[in-house]
């Protein structure tokens, strides 16, 4: 799957529908006709929307976890609870779950952003918020991405 990228503004009706950026739209190509599994993010007060062949990559992976073990079983509980099936409209629009929606204050303005193999969903003003924190950009990067070898010339 290629990367996601962009940033879109978005409105969200009073159904709770929200029209698809066009652009996300066409980097997903035929993804976006296959239907997407719409989550809680686990850091951010944010919703992910996860192209249905990435959630089951994922889900792949968690399904290799021992429920026997309480962290597991816990865990993945608490990850898959709120996931749900979701598909465009004939329109290309989305429904949000109201659950899911409340849980991330999502209202009228939207932020859609591409975010690599997923797409994350903020409401506008918490998004904001989120980028005007007092982080240290300069040192996250260098703790996240310090060890990694940029010119080695091979792409994984």
């Amino acid at each position: 799957m290629t990367s996601l990228i962009g940033e879109y503004d978005c409105k969200v009706d009073a159904k709770g529908r929200f029209m698809f950026p066009v652009d996300l739209r066409k980097q997903l190509e035929s993804l976006f006709e296959k239907g997407f599994v719409i989550n809680r993010n686990l850091h951010q007060k944010c919703l992910v929307l996860y192209p249905i062949q990435e959630w089951d990559r994922l889900n792949k992976k968690l399904s290799k976890l021992n429920r026997l073990i309480k962290a597991n079983d816990v865990f993945v509980r608490k990850f898959t609870g709120g996931a749900t099936n979701v598909e465009a409209d004939n329109s290309g629009r989305i429904l949000l779950p109201k659950s899911l929606s409340d849980y991330a204050g999502i209202s009228a303005d939207l932020k859609v952003l591409g975010s690599n193999n997923v797409i994350e969903l903020w409401d506008k003003k918490l998004y904001e918020e989120f980028l005007n924190q007092d982080i240290d950009i300069e040192q996250l990067a260098q703790d996240v991405l310090g060890g990694i070898n940029f010119n080695d010339g091979v792409d994984e």
